[in-house]
């Protein structure tokens, strides 16, 4: 098991870095970047993607400074090459002896654009150091930024996720047991209704009936914690808190119990009809014994190996309408703002952090197989 565990690990590098590639050079062809963002805001039109859509004079990417922009919008060739150096497009050389700052209007220095493939390798190894730099627009950096935003994707992860096992193993279990009958086909019915839901129109749902839309107004609209959360005692805090998360995680939960359950009530159904159940039976051992003593662990092997990943998938993955939708401020709408902002470190700094946690839930999944079922050997599986 210690070599499979090491060929994954290393497996990883190589993901990674392959992840890591094609999103930085799809960014190389997307137009607009943090140097039009800034000179966007400086004059007012509010978005990059506005301002190089406006003309044909719009030549500035993330490679360098077109003079034909600069002279049509009149702007300072100095303040642009600034931001070039800021953000990491260029860098100044000075002459061998010089202390002073290196800038423009240092004689001693010339700017030299950064090529994109140093830039990337130069950036891949501040990430293997887990420095992933600081915000363009936000002076903070980007861990900091992931950590400030990190207690909304908690709670729609965290209990998303145990939300729908909760309902699901047992409704699964029942489902199994009374297979075919009236209880089946009507939760079925349910089942499959709620999975046709999408999340983001339950959401609006959700907040129309029950938070001050048109009906009831019985839930906050907006953040994990009221106002006065610090000055309630300790069982205030926690009903204030579940008060807030209610809604969007009954939203976030909607579609993912419905899978669930019904991967449960198959994987029951396999093992009800294997030979070892019938022998248990004819043993004499209870229904509730063969059930939970024998199938319970042979059928919860799949779902419950795929606890770690589905925690991952609901952390990570949190909804950006749900966030949008309830007001949220977590990692969904971070990711989007860093895109559209073309904030580019808290943009690649995230995915790297996402894909390696993802990476590394997929080999604790297979451990969790391992874990419940000892016979199962990933080394032997050549």
């Amino acid at each position: 098991m210690g070599a499979y565990i090491l060929r994954r690990l290393l497996l990883i590098i190589p993901t990674l870095v392959g992840i890591m590639v094609i999103n930085f050079a799809l960014t190389q062809f997307v137009p607009g970047g943090p140097i039009e963002q800034v000179l966007a805001r400086v004059e007012g039109e509010g978005d990059s993607i506005q301002a190089i859509s406006g003309g044909g004079d719009a030549g500035i990417n993330q490679q360098g400074v077109d003079s034909g922009y600069v002279g049509a919008r009149g702007l300072d060739p100095d303040f642009l090459a600034e931001l070039e150096v800021q953000f990491g497009f260029a860098r100044f050389i000075c002459e061998p002896g010089f202390t002073g700052k290196p800038s423009v209007k240092a004689p001693e220095c010339v700017k030299e654009k950064i090529p994109a493939l140093e830039r990337f390798f130069l950036m891949m190894w501040n990430y293997l150091r887990f420095d992933f730099g600081e915000s363009h627009f936000r002076s903070i950096g980007v861990m900091d930024l992931v950590l400030e935003k990190m207690p909304v994707s908690i709670t729609l992860g965290l209990w998303s996720t145990l939300l729908a096992y909760l309902i699901s193993i047992p409704l699964g279990i029942r489902k199994a047991v009374r297979d075919g009958s009236r209880f089946d086909t009507w939760t079925s019915s349910v089942i499959i209704a709620a999975y046709s839901i999408p999340s983001f129109l339950f959401a609006i749902l959700l907040l129309v009936l029950f938070a001050g839309g048109s009906y009831f107004r019985l839930f906050p609209l907006r953040g994990l914690t009221s106002d006065g959360w610090a000055d309630l005692s300790m069982m205030g805090k926690v009903l204030d808190y579940f008060w807030h998360i209610a809604l969007p995680v009954l939203a976030t939960t909607i579609g993912s119990f419905a899978t669930l359950t019904l991967l449960t009530k198959n994987s029951f159904l396999d093992e009800i009809k294997k030979q070892y159940v019938m022998t248990a039976r004819a043993k004499g051992l209870s229904e509730g014994a063969v059930l939970y003593g024998h199938v319970f662990r042979n059928a919860m092997l799949i779902v419950i190996a795929g606890f770690p990943s589905a925690l991952i998938g609901v952390f990570f993955g949190s909804s950006l309408l749900i966030e949008m939708i309830f007001s949220l401020d977590g990692l969904g709408q971070l990711f989007y703002k860093s895109a559209v902002e073309r904030d580019f470190p808290v943009l690649f700094g995230t995915l790297y952090i996402f894909a390696l946690v993802g990476l590394v839930i997929g080999i604790v999944s297979d451990l969790m197989y391992v874990w419940i079922d000892p016979r199962i050997d990933f080394e032997r599986r050549g």
